[in-house]
């Protein structure tokens, strides 16, 4: 193959989902790309997928993506994929068309390019037949949305040299893929066969009355799902085995493998022989971690998604945040003035146990969490004054001037707290607030905030709505008969 210049070059055939995706995954990597795609609506689509690959993939990372290569839109097939170092098919699911479309490509492509198939069912051999330059052409199956999920399957026969797998692995994993390569070429691949046992299963549960598509979907998504999200099938199995592992696993359900429990009854004899080669597997692949270690890992691994889920009160997240709900009265927590029983005390904005993934390398709670911390508790104490979700969608809202927090206590994940918040002045477009972070009677730190006031229509302080400012006021002239905190209104450095 020919030395690769620095700039280097996509060409997407086919501009719909997946071709868009692909197209988003290249160019926001730094490739140019090129589309090619008889769809007059082809463009505006792909623009629609890039606005999306924009706002989600830069902040999946913490480095910054290389320049945007660019983007071009080809009426000519030919124009599209010469010099193009990477040839992405993903038309239609129509072995007849593909093989047009690769007909056409051998008469145009270099001969040294790769060209990836997106097919989701047809075997490489099947895309190659009949063409001169067979050993061009791979699998490279990826998932919705690609520019998200790093899993792009990559199924060769013999027909591909060395070189040519290694360079389609090579240039999956510089786009922030995982190339899955098959041992050998199967129908549908590995992840579609197992999505296509479930999804037939599903199909009969419906129609036999047993669950409905939401019960279906609740299923997956408040349990085995997530935890395949994060460890898989037979990690998943190895951890429910318990200290004896997989083997012991097997022992247990692997005789379920002959009840009628599904409408898939083709399965593998259940043998000596398969149980040493999967429990062999399963040490090999996670047998340098104990149980408990994969335990805990699983767990921070549940946590972070789930509460990723509940940012977007979505999936477990939302039913988590439900459940928080009924909590919050337990807890002293409350949600208008008129339910606080003593005006003159500090208000309870927040009663919770560190989360796991609030800790940083030092054990304790990362310097971002405070203002986390802090900010939930003006976020309820704005509620509590009626400048609430409803309020803000009319219009205004208080945005944060500035903010000073004071680190004074170690804080652990495990560990419960309270933030207690006194309005240390509310009159007019101004709340300064004053939060103070407890573990018991410890003091962990205090957070000082001044906000304004903001017509959110021009993004300038505007007076607040009058019921908001009277109940702010309130609250500032109760407090005012408190000692004024140590530590009001000091500078970074100043002694304490």
């Amino acid at each position: 193959m020919r030395e690769r210049t620095m700039t280097k070059t996509a060409a997407i055939i086919g501009g719909g989902v997946i071709g868009g995706g692909w197209a988003a995954r290249f160019l926001l990597n730094g490739w140019d790309v090129r589309v090619f795609d008889p769809d007059p609506e082809a463009e505006r689509k792909i623009s629609e997928v890039l606005d999306n690959a924009r706002r989600a993939l830069p902040g999946l990372g913490n480095v910054a993506l290389p320049a945007e290569g660019s983007l071009s839109f080809h009426a000519d097939l030919a124009e599209a994929v010469s010099g193009a170092d990477w040839i992405q098919e993903s038309v239609p699911e129509r072995l007849d068309l593909k093989q047009k479309v690769y007909a056409d490509l051998e008469k145009h492509c270099d001969a040294d390019a790769v060209i990836g198939s997106s097919t989701s069912g047809f075997k490489p051999s099947e895309l190659q037949k009949g063409r001169g330059n067979a050993g061009q052409i791979v699998v490279a199956h990826p998932f919705n949305p690609v520019y998200l999920l790093p899993l792009a399957e990559v199924v060769t026969t013999e027909a591909n040299s060395k070189l040519v797998v290694e360079r389609s692995k090579e240039v999956i994993s510089s786009i922030g893929m995982y190339p899955l390569h098959l041992k050998k070429e199967i129908d549908a691949h590995v992840a579609d066969r197992f999505l296509e046992a479930v999804w037939r299963e599903a199909l009969w549960l419906v129609k036999d009355g047993i669950a409905s598509t939401e019960e279906i979907d609740n299923a997956i998504r408040y349990g085995f799902g997530i935890r395949w999200a994060q460890m898989g099938l037979f990690d998943t199995y190895r951890v429910a085995g318990g200290e004896a592992g997989m083997k012991h696993f097997m022992a247990q359900f692997g005789p379920c493998l002959t009840s009628p429990w599904t409408k898939l009854m083709d399965v593998p004899e259940f043998t000596d022989e398969l149980v040493d080669l999967i429990a062999g597997q399963s040490d090999a692949q996670s047998g340098h971690l104990s149980i408990r270690e994969m335990e805990r890992i699983r767990d921070d691994n549940l946590v972070g998604m789930m509460r990723a889920l509940g940012a977007n009160d979505w999936g477990t997240g939302a039913l988590q945040n439900a459940h928080d709900k009924t909590l919050e009265g337990e807890a002293g927590l409350v949600n208008m003035i008129g339910e606080i029983a003593d005006l003159s005390q500090p208000v309870l904005t927040q009663s919770r146990v560190v989360p796991l993934d609030w800790t940083d390398y030092n054990g304790h709670m990362t310097e971002s969490r405070y203002l986390d911390a802090f900010a939930q508790s003006t976020d309820r104490l704005m509620a509590i004054i009626g400048c609430d979700a409803e309020y803000i969608a009319s219009g205004g809202s208080y945005f944060t001037a500035e903010t000073h927090i004071r680190h004074i206590d170690e804080v652990h994940a495990g560990h419960p707290v309270q933030i207690r918040t006194r309005v240390i002045m509310g009159a007019g477009k101004k709340m300064h607030l004053w939060h103070e972070m407890y573990e018991g009677d410890r003091l962990l730190a205090t957070g000082e905030h001044m906000l304004l006031h903001v017509d959110l229509k021009t993004r300038r302080s505007a007076p607040p709505a009058a019921h908001i400012e009277a109940n702010l006021v309130k609250l500032a002239q109760a407090h005012a008969g408190l000692e004024a905190p140590e530590g009001l209104g000091r500078a970074i450095g100043a002694p304490r």
